[in-house]
C-alpha cells in the first residue's frame, strides 16, 4: 500500500546569516493539528510526514505555488500556506489521495440516517442476504470525504452527489434505483 506524503514547511531554519530557532506559533499549531489528525480521523491510512525548516528549504515549495510558512503539501499538492492548518482540509486531502490510490473492495453503502432511499437500499441488501459495510456520511466526516473522492471521478466533478452511493464486490453501482435494477 502506497503511503500518502505530507510535506510540512515551518518558519524556522537558516539562510545565510539569518537563523530562526523557534518556529512561529501558527507553525507549532499546524504541527500539532497534523499529528493529532493522523492519530484520530486519519488513523489506519499510511502517511509519511516530512517536516522541513522553511528558511533552509524556501525554494522547494515555490515550485508548488507556496511561499509563506506554514506550508502543507499532500502528495505534492498545496493545501495550506501562511496560516494555521484547517483540519478539514487535511482530512479531505489525505482521504482523497488515499481513495485515488486504493481500490474499494467488498460491498459498501454510503448514506445517512434520514434518507429514505438509504433505508430502502439497506433493506434490499439485507433481504437479498448481501453483507455490506454501512458508512454514515453525516456522522463520520471520513466517510463523506471518501464517498466524494470515489464518486466524483466517476460521475464528474460538477455533478451533485446524493446518497445512497453503493458498491458491490468493489464495483460502483450508483444509487438505490441502480441497485434495485441489478438485484
Amino acid at each position: 500500500m502506497n503511503k500518502i506524503t505530507i510535506d510540512y514547511y515551518r518558519w524556522a531554519g537558516q539562510f545565510g546569516p539569518f537563523a530562526i530557532k523557534i518556529p512561529c506559533g501558527e507553525c507549532s499549531l499546524t504541527d500539532d493539528i497534523i499529528h493529532d489528525t493522523l492519530e484520530k480521523e486519519l488513523q489506519g491510512i499510511p502517511v509519511q510526514v516530512n517536516q522541513y525548516d522553511w528558511l533552509s528549504h524556501w525554494y522547494k515549495p515555490l515550485f508548488k505555488g507556496a511561499w509563506h510558512a506554514p506550508i502543507v503539501l499532500v502528495n505534492g499538492r498545496k493545501i495550506s500556506q501562511g496560516k494555521a492548518l484547517n483540519r478539514g482540509l487535511l482530512i479531505e486531502a489525505v482521504i482523497s489521495a488515499h481513495a485515488a490510490a486504493t481500490p474499494l473492495t467488498g460491498n459498501h453503502l454510503f448514506g445517512k440516517a434520514s434518507c429514505p432511499y438509504c433505508q430502502k437500499a439497506k433493506s434490499l441488501l439485507t433481504e437479498k442476504n448481501i453483507p455490506y459495510h454501512y458508512h454514515d456520511v453525516v456522522e463520520d466526516p471520513r466517510s463523506l470525504y471518501e464517498m466524494l473522492a470515489r464518486v466524483k471521478p466517476l460521475v464528474g466533478a460538477k455533478t451533485p452527489i446524493t446518497v445512497p452511493q453503493i458498491w458491490l464486490n468493489g464495483e460502483y453501482v450508483g444509487g438505490y434505483d441502480a441497485l434495485e435494477n441489478i438485484l
